[in-house]
């Protein structure tokens, strides 16, 4: 019979055996694996935090384009219909003296004028046309509101009339057009407007009550009688 050693018959179990020899260096392996998971783990929710911020601040240049963009096409909307706006002011000054020119050859007899007076008025008409041919073109609009309810977004009220014929705050009479440019005011219309008529206070009727001075002397008159 022969004697195994003891290095053979560990030789022989190494040999034969599948078991994990775990040695400090393989431990060493695990542990910092185990460490670079744990610490992805611990890092997601910041990722997610970074995502989120970015995703908001993605969000909010979005919507800030978009109201700069609006912002703009508005302003440029507005700079076409109310850029001449101060332009359009001055001119409406002249259509008024246009106007009330008209007015004063229109109360004459045209044809007591001489040649040159009735070509001067054509003349006029035509001037008058032509810029109302403007206005309508730039929509300016004239405001005449005879016999319309009052606005005092649109009128100005210059003096009152008082009057039954019309409810209260009817325009009866307009001392100047008002102009509008698209729906901006450029002037306002210088109106008259109805009131009611006021009465005037009724004096109280004399009291028929005797006075104390009355009272004695119709008291002597009856004692006289008496006697």
């Amino acid at each position: 019979m022969q004697t195994e050693t003891f290095e053979d018959t560990t030789k022989h179990n190494d040999e034969n055996d599948d078991t994990i020899v775990l040695t400090s260096d393989t431990l060493n392996d695990n542990v910092s694996t185990d460490d670079n998971v744990v610490e992805l783990h611990a890092a997601e929710p910041n990722l997610e935090q970074q995502l989120a911020n970015m995703k908001d601040q993605w969000l909010r240049a979005v919507a800030e384009g978009e109201n700069i963009r609006k912002r703009a096409q508005r302003d440029k909307d507005d700079a076409l219909k109310y850029g001449a706006i101060n332009l359009a002011r001055d001119i409406v000054s002249i259509a008024d003296n246009l106007q009330r020119a008209l007015q004063v050859c229109e109360k004459e007899d045209r044809s007591t004028f001489s040649s040159n007076i009735q070509s001067l008025v054509v003349g006029i008409e035509m001037i008058n046309k032509e810029i109302e041919s403007a206005f309508e073109r730039h929509r300016i609009k004239r405001i005449y509101p005879v016999l319309e309810k009052f606005d005092p977004n649109i009128h100005q009220a210059i003096f009152e009339i008082e009057t039954t014929e019309h409810p209260v705050g009817t325009v009866m009479n307009v001392m100047q057009a008002g102009y509008m440019l698209h729906d901006r005011l450029l002037r306002p219309a210088m109106v008259g407007v109805s009131k009611a008529i006021t009465t005037p206070a009724v004096d109280a009727p004399p009291s028929h009550e005797n006075t104390p001075h009355q009272s004695s002397a119709a008291s002597s008159n009856e004692v006289n009688e008496v006697a």
